[in-house]
This record gives C-alpha cells, structure tokens and sequence, in this order.
C-alpha cells in the first residue's frame, strides 16, 4: 500500500510553494480551516500520497486558567505558583481540528515550519494535533531550509531529519517565565496606579522582563541628556592658499576651553604668520565589504536608511521570503556556508536592469569570496533568491528588497581602497594638520554608493616648505550632551546585552511605543514620555535588577543551554520563577517609593479633567478624564466609573436611569458609520443582571486587562422591562448578521438608522423623518417592533400630507420605500 505523507508548513503560502514543487504544478486544491494541496509523488523511493497544508503561527499559546483570571479575586503572587494552560491561539480558525481531521489514516509527517526555535516549538503542537507521537508505526520528519526555491525544498526533502525537543522545550520556558513574571508586575502595576491619577496616560502599566529593560536603555540615555551640563570652548584653524587651493587646517590640541589662552595662541601665531611643511605621509588604506547580512543588521538599517521601524521591516522581510524573494529573514548568521552557491544567486539577478551590468561585471570578471563572519548554526545570511521588480513588491517591499540585493552584491566585491595624504605644519611651536583622500579602487561601494569613501584633494607639498598663514578663524562651540537613542542604536545595545532575540527584537521596541512609555520621533529617535521615565525611575528606586539587562541577558543564556540540551527546562522555570517571586514581594511592599516619582509628575484624579453628570449616590457632579482608560470620578464618593473608550462621550439630556439615579450619557463611536448609545455609568461598571453574557467593549484577552475597565453593560445589551432606553423598549428585531439584537440609535437624525448591538450590522432608515420612535406593538408573526415614523409636513412622502406613518420595520409605505436597508431582511 502507496504511504501516505501529510506535510505541514507555518503559512498557507509556504504549503502552496512548497506542494507547487513537489508536483510540479500538478495537485488538486481545497479549502479548509487553511488550504489542503493533494498530489501523488515519490517519498523515501516510494510511490506516495501527499497532502500539504500549513498552520498561521502558533497553534497554541499560553494563559492561566479561569480561576485566575480575575484581577480583584486573585492576589498577584499567587500567579507565580499557579498552573498554566494551553489553549489554542485563534479558536474561530479551528486549526487543531483541521490538522487532526487531515491527518486520519496518514503514516507520515514532514514539518516544514520555520527553522528557528519558535518554528520548532510549533512542530511540536502539529505533532499533538496530529496524534503522532502516540500511535506506534507511525514517522515524523523535520525539513530544514532558508528559502521557498525549488532548489531548497528539493534539498530539504533530500534531507530530512527529526525535530529538535530541546529547541521547543527552550520556548516553552521563555513562554511561562514571560508570562508568568509579566503579568504578576502588570496587574500589580495597573491596580495601583489607575485610578490615582488623571492624566496618566496608560490603561495597563505593563512590565516585561525584555520590554522593560528595553525602556531602560531609552530611559538612561534620556537622563544622561537633561543632566549634561555644557561647556563652552573654542579651535583654532588657520587657512592657507597654495596652487589654487585654500585649505582649512586642523589643530592637534582640536579645542580650548579658556577663550584667554585660545587668544593667547591666536596671537602667537598671527605673529610668526609662517607654517612649515614638516611632514608628508602616504598610506595605502583600504575599506572592508560588508560580511553577510543578518536579521539585526538589517533592522538596523531599515531604521536609519529606510525609515522603516523594525516592526514593519520584519513584516516586509517576512513577506518578502513567504513568495520566495529572498532566504528566510531570521538568522543571527554573517558567514556563508562552504557549500553556497554564489553564482547561481547572481545568475538569478542578471536580469534585473537594476544591477545587471554590475552583476554582469561580477560574473566575467569573478566574485571575491566573502568576508568570514560569525556562523551561529542557524541560517545562511540573509540573501535575494529571485529577481524581482518595484511593480511586483511596491514601494516599500522593494526598498527593503534592494538593500538586501545590495549588501548581498557588495559581499562579493572588492574591498574599497584609497591613498591617505597627511601633510603636518608646525608655526610658533604648534602643530597642525590637514588630510587628503583618493580612491584608487571604488569596490563594493559602487554598489553601496553610501558606504563610498568621501574624497578631498589636496595640492602638491614638498617638506620643509614655508607657506604664509591668509588668516586664522577662533571657531567657538560648546560641548552637546549625545543625542536621543535612534532605533538603530537600540537595537544595537539590545544585541549587545542579550535582550531579546533577532526574532523578538522588533516586538519588545514596539511594544514600548504601543505602552506609550516612548515615543519615535524625528529621524526615528526614541523619545521617552513621562510615564516611562517614571517607571524606570521607581524600578531604579526599589530593585535597579527590574530595570537593567543583566538578569535578562542570564535568563537568555539559561534558555540558549535549554535549547542545546545543557539545561533541564523545569529546573530552569523554577529557578527564574523563583528569584522573580522573591523581587514581585520586595517590589510591592516599597512601591510606595515609585509612588512618589508619579505624585510628582502626574496630577490626582480630584484636579484631573472636567465636570460632566451626576453620580446617583451622592448627586455631586463627576469629573470626566479623556485620557487614556477614559473615565469619571466622584470626589465625593472616590469612586471610579470606566466609561467606553476611544469615541466622544456627552451628557444625554440630564435623564437618570430609574435603577441608580445615576445621569445617562450618549457615547459615539467615531467614524461615520460609529455606534451612538446611551449608558448609565454605574451599570455599565456593574452590571445589575445576571446573564449578560457578552459585555460590550470586553477585551479578548482577559489576563492582561482588567474586566470592568472599558468592558460593561450599555443601556443596549439592558433588559430592564420598562425603562425606556433599554434593549426591550428601544430593540426593534433580530440581528441578520449574528444572534443579536436591532436597536434604534437614538441620536442618529437627521440620518436615522438601526445598529446591532453585537456585531457591526447597520440598517439605515427614511432621511426625511422628523422623529423616529419604537412602540409597544410588536407584529405578531416574527414579534418585531412596529416603529413610529413622524415626517415634516413640508416634506413628508405619505398620501393626502400625513406626517405620521405607523409599520412592521420590514414593510414599505404605499409611496416611497419607507426602509433603505443594506440587508435584504431585518428579521431572522
């Protein structure tokens, strides 16, 4: 019986190319939870069955279980000890299913996720989807391979081998010490700051065992700015005419900082006024290509050069590799492997007008052996595959596609040489200097013009030779504190010190922006807000550890042992999870020294915002706090009401709910097609009914933010039986879209409309209406509300000029279509 082998890659465009080449082109395609490719072919010199498909990341992700998923219930510490779960990471895409399906009656699985730790973790969760590591007879295979070519895949397939348990295992524990350590300091954080200060900006202060020492690099250089004090000082630079050229001459003692004794000298020389040739020398220097290009160089670059943060630029780089452009992006490689085939990448960029005569010049002239570089065991550098061009990638995939296509060429050229002339003057017993450049051989920067050696050329000097001083400039400065780390510099001290990976990098800088702890500015400088410095601050205050890269470069190195099975996984854990647990309890009992850097720096809630409706308890007004999580306070009563977040919220015509007497507001949600509905603030932190099952604005993920902030109870989802703004009185139908409810906007005119209060559903009503109102009659065949529609008598559409009109929702009047609905049908 023919074997049957199922192949599983990380992306549904991996699976199309990779089952593209092993058919040929000839496979039958269907859908499923991602797309399954079927062919017949060869495996192990056997007649074979295929089917490929392919998971969307991570099967599976981390989390604690329910029971400790309430902020208010569960004492952060006690999530050092808890247990974790596993659940999958996209439920709706139901992949675990899919995979299990799939796999009935298959004997063999080829894993052709990424090659990099977290590719060899996920081969591990296909491999529990598929059951194979419980069903005897039954073979699994690890593909290796850094692009999507054929030639690649037919290598990989030629050598398979089998997954590495370690490599999985190092991500499983970075996983539950991430998780574990960030969530005990973010929910800690988080209940103790929000609701003590008005224009703290943040609805989660988040700590991350990397993200928060990255913060700290921004933070240091940040201070090291605000407390540089500078100096004036003051150079000297005489000027020389000499066979038409007028020269500016360099001072070896560079600056003075006492304007006297700069003087002093000044006049010394302007005196004697002579300059003596002393010295000439030429020296033949030389200015290396660059080694093979990896994922935090080109990071680096796409930040400084490209204008790309490195979020986007791995997106890019990604993308690019998925179609086949260029080799897999993550690599912390520099050196090519022995086996590389340099001629066969540069015959696969000979036809692109973009370099094709320099790659022309490369092939007939031949290609200089690339510098040896740093080989980390992973991936070859990061190289293009295949030509492409700006119309096949736009603008800015082509642009990270160019360099890489540069840097691999400039691999591969000649060094870049140069004569350097030093001429050395000498007058009044001072010496000075001034340098020529000349390019003898331009190299690898013909092809990298911004690596190119800058020029100057100098007149012809003999020694001894006295030359009259024209005149003498006193240039004064003052001494400048660094500027603000670029992304670039960042990346560089993240490299340097072990935070993060090639792969994590980008994630750990964005997650810093998206924090609101720094900001990128002008030539993507990372700027730190006050919230960030204050953070890093309060940990310098209570434990500098938190903050600084020590601990986390020995978490990174303690992981790298795991994954080269030098460490066992558990006992790592343990041992991280441990002296974590020890710092959370220090940490919280001194933080009310972090406490004060925020008093300082951030104002009460009591001197915060504007005053805006009633609180119902002590009929006193409450103050509204636009910034972010939005918000009221009652400084009679300090309570606080979170209140929907991201739209504008006002005061709904002083009504009252009748459950709390609190004052109703109207929140709009922005764009033109955004929801407007009326809350009680009280019950939208409290809901009064039991099974409120879906609370409107609740986050997916439950652990990192806390229920009740931005998630409630709108008058919408309210069942109350007689108020009349809640979902009984104001709800018209059933949903078309989804199991909800169509609930009239109430101040919607003149453009008046229906919106559901699940899903995003609109239906849009007569424009010409003066009012629009729901009643207590309801059709007796479907139970929708019968509306009211009140027109103008300057313009209403109904017969012999009546203005009000009383109808099932999905009927039209006798003259004009009473209901423009985009749905064929309100009712389900």
């Amino acid at each position: 019986m023919a074997p049957k082998v199922l192949m599983v890659a990380e992306k549904p465009s991996i699976a199309l190319s990779i089952a593209s080449v092993l058919s040929g082109g000839q496979m039958s395609s269907r859908r499923g939870s991602t797309e399954v490719h079927e062919f017949d072919g060869n495996f192990l010199g056997f007649s074979a069955q295929y089917k490929v498909t392919s998971v969307i990341g991570h099967v599976f992700s981390v989390d604690f279980p329910a029971a400790y998923q309430n902020w208010t219930d569960t004492d952060p510490l006690d999530l050092f000890d808890a247990p974790i779960v596993k659940s999958e990471s996209n439920p709706k895409a139901h992949i675990c299913r899919h995979l299990s399906q799939e796999a009935r009656g298959f004997g063999h699985l080829v894993l052709w996720l990424d090659c990099d730790r977290e590719g060899e973790n996920i081969c591990f969760e296909v491999i529990e989807c598929t059951g194979f590591h419980a069903k005897d007879g039954k073979r699994v295979y690890r593909a290796r391979f850094s692009s999507v070519t054929e030639k690649d895949i037919l290598k990989a397939m030629n050598n398979l081998v089998e997954p590495n348990k370690n490599e999985a295992l190092a991500v499983d524990a970075r996983q539950e010490i991430d998780l574990k350590v960030g969530v005990s300091f973010t929910r800690f954080q988080t209940s103790y700051f929000n609701g003590k200060y008005g224009n703290l900006d943040s609805r989660v202060i988040s700590y991350g065992p990397c993200q928060t020492p990255t913060l700290g690099f921004c933070v240091q250089r940040h201070l090291q700015i605000i407390t540089f004090k500078p100096e004036k000082f003051w150079k000297l630079h005489p000027y020389i005419l000499h066979k038409g050229y007028e020269l500016k001459l360099e001072w070896n003692r560079n600056r003075l900082f006492d304007l006297d004794v700069t003087e002093m000298f000044r006049n010394i020389i302007k005196e004697d006024g002579i300059l003596k040739v002393i010295a000439i020398s030429e020296k033949q220097e030389s200015k290396s290509r660059p080694a093979g290009l990896n994922t935090v160089n080109l990071l680096k670059v796409a930040s400084s050069a490209l204008g790309f943060g490195p979020q986007l630029a791995m997106q890019l780089a990604e993308r690019l590799y998925t179609q086949g452009f260029i080799s897999y992006p993550r690599t912390e490689s520099t050196a090519y492997p022995p086996s590389f085939d340099f001629r066969g990448t540069l015959r696969a960029l000979d036809n692109n007008p973009e370099w094709r005569e320099y790659v022309q010049g490369l092939l007939a002239d031949g290609y200089v052996k690339p510098r040896s570089g740093n080989d980390a065991g992973d991936h070859p550098p990061i190289t293009p595959m295949r030509s492409a061009t700006q119309d096949m990638l736009g603008h800015d995939a082509w642009k990270l596609y160019q360099y890489v296509c540069q840097h691999f060429l400039g691999t591969l050229s000649p060094d870049t040489k140069y004569t350097r002339v030093k001429i050395e003057f000498a007058v009044a017993g001072e010496l000075f200097q001034c340098i020529g450049q000349h390019v003898t051989v331009k190299g690898f920067a013909s092809i990298m013009p911004w690596l190119a050696v800058s020029e100057k050329s100098l007149p012809q000097f003999t020694q001894g030779e006295k030359i009259e001083i024209s005149r003498i400039e006193v240039d004064e400065g003052n001494t400048a504190p660094p500027d603000y780390l670029t992304e670039s510099e960042l990346i560089s001290l993240m490299e340097k010190n072990g935070i993060g990976t090639d792969a994590s990098i980008p994630v750990h800088i964005n997650n810093i922006c998206e924090r609101n702890y720094v900001q990128v500015q002008a030539g993507r400088r990372l700027v730190p807000t006050a919230l960030g410095v204050s953070l890093i601050r309060g940990y310098q205050c209570i434990d500098p550890d938190l903050c600084l890269p020590d601990i986390r470069s020995f978490i990174e190195h303690q992981i790298t042992l795991v994954a080269k099975g030098q460490a066992d996984h558990s006992l790592v854990v343990e041992h991280v999870i441990k002296q974590f647990k020890m710092k959370f309890s220090y940490f919280v009992k001194q933080i009310e020294n972090m406490d004060a850097l925020f008093e300082a720096e951030f104002s009460p809630l009591s001197d915060s915002g504007r005053f805006l409706s009633k609180c119902g308890k002590c009929l006193r007004y409450m103050r509204y706090i636009s910034t972010q999580p939005s918000r009221l306070y009652c400084g009679t009563c300090e309570e606080i009401y979170y209140i929907p977040q991201k739209g504008t919220i006002k005061l709904y015509k002083e009504l009252t709910c009748p459950l709390d007497n609190f004052e109703l507001l109207i929140f709009s949600m922005p764009g033109p097609e955004g929801k407007s509905f009326p809350l009680c603030p009280y019950c939208y932190n409290c809901p009064p009914f039991e099974g409120i099952d879906t609370l409107f604005g609740a986050t997916k993920t439950v652990s990192t933010v806390k229920s009740g902030k931005g998630a409630g109870m709108p008058c919408f989802l309210c069942p109350h039986p007689t108020c009349q703004h809640s979902m009984i009185s104001q709800g018209v139908c059933a949903c078309p879209e989804c199991n909800g409810t169509l609930v009239l906007d109430p101040v919607s005119a003149p453009k008046w409309r229906l919106y559901c209060n699940m899903c995003n559903c609109l239906v849009f009503l007569p424009e010409g209406a003066h009012r629009i109102s729901t009643t207590r009659d309801h059709c007796p065949e479907c139970d929708s509300t019968i509306i009211e529609v009140d027109f103008n008598k300057k313009t209403t559409p109904l017969k012999d000029g009546a203005t009000l009109h009383m109808k099932h929702p999905l009927l039209t009047n006798p003259s004009s279509n009473l209901l423009e609905s985009s749905k064929s049908c309100l009712s389900m």
